[in-house]
């Protein structure tokens, strides 16, 4: 699964793609999220405040309670304002 960070997801994570194998079990973004705030400091602190991040499977905006089985691509990016 192809994974993406945007802004200062990006910025904390030093990276802005990579491919990985989502471990058996993990179902949903939030669990996702959960697994990539253990794999080291710098995602724990991009993942800090998940519940403000906003995800994307697909390119379509999704929940943290959205299913990511099948998805090609999950993207992660901080709340969008503008004007």
């Amino acid at each position: 699964m192809r994974l993406l960070y945007f802004a200062w997801v990006k910025e904390k994570t030093g990276i802005a793609a990579e491919d990985v194998e989502v471990p058996r079990g993990i179902a949903t973004v939030a669990e996702l999220i959960a697994w990539l705030k253990t794999r080291g400091p710098e995602f724990a602190n991009a993942f800090d405040r998940a519940e403000v991040i906003r995800a994307a499977i697909d390119q379509s905006h999704a929940r943290h309670d959205a299913k990511i089985g099948g998805a090609h691509e999950i993207a992660f990016f901080p709340p969008v304002t503008g004007g």
